[in-house]
């Protein structure tokens, strides 16, 4: 298998030094950057696989280097923090990041989120054949990664067309937190409930007429989350 190309930005030198270490033992290519402008010169010369990006930098932070490593490219990326609080995690993954670690963090750790995050972007796309239509107003074409509400055609990141998906090809039914976070991350995200409702929270606000009052992806208080079961409307 061709090796996988990280790119590691943060100030910390030492930080910087150990992680590339302990990643190149694990067979990976690593890269380094020291802020946010050498950050988006690597990101164009060295096209990696993956960014492991700190939010704490001088001149440009971390939030402002993702804003423009998105304005031109799709790589996945892994914000590091120092804080730890909700608000930086859902900032983060709002703006388009794939996944967060809190400092001080195991290299173990790390490298199961990058695993993961990279098991997810290489999974081939799971799409029914044909175009799904909701009703009237709702209609998703999971092969062209488009959603039309009320005749608008609505793009979705990865994870949300992955949660969708799922959600979609199983209307009527349950879908625990468990099993969304198992398909939709991976197992090693199995207790990480809030990455199911702060994603299910996005795609309401894409795909519902009133997200306060969802009539598509409706709750199960405690359990999960069910999609309407629109073959019923069809009968």
């Amino acid at each position: 298998m061709e090796q996988r190309r990280i790119l590691v930005v943060d100030d910390e030198p030492d930080l910087v030094h150990a992680v590339r270490l302990y990643l190149e033992m694990e067979g990976y290519l690593v890269f380094a950057a020291s802020n946010g402008y050498e950050a988006l010169e690597k990101v164009r010369e060295k096209l990696p696989d993956l960014v492991v990006l700190d939010v704490m930098m001088p001149e440009m932070d971390g939030f402002e280097t993702l804003k423009r490593i998105r304005e031109a490219h799709h790589v996945p990326v892994i914000m590091l923090t120092v804080r730890g609080e909700e608000a930086d995690k859902v900032r983060g993954l709002r703006m388009g990041a794939d996944d967060y670690v809190t400092k001080p963090f195991s290299q173990r750790e790390l490298l199961s989120r990058i695993q993961a995050v990279l098991r997810r972007a290489e999974m081939p796309p799971m799409v029914p054949k044909t175009q799904v239509k909701i009703d009237e107003e709702l209609s998703i074409d999971f092969e062209r990664n488009e959603v039309s509400v009320r005749g608008n055609l609505v793009s979705l990141t990865r994870t949300e067309h992955r949660l969708l998906y799922h959600l979609v090809s199983n209307p009527g039914r349950v879908l625990t937190y468990e099993t969304l976070l198992a398909k939709v991350w991976g197992y090693e995200y199995r207790l990480e409930q809030h990455y199911v409702r702060l994603y299910v929270n996005y795609l309401r606000q894409k795909i519902e007429p009133d997200p306060a009052h969802p009539k598509y992806v409706l709750t199960e208080r405690g359990l999960g989350y069910r999609f309407v079961d629109f073959r019923q409307k069809r009968a």
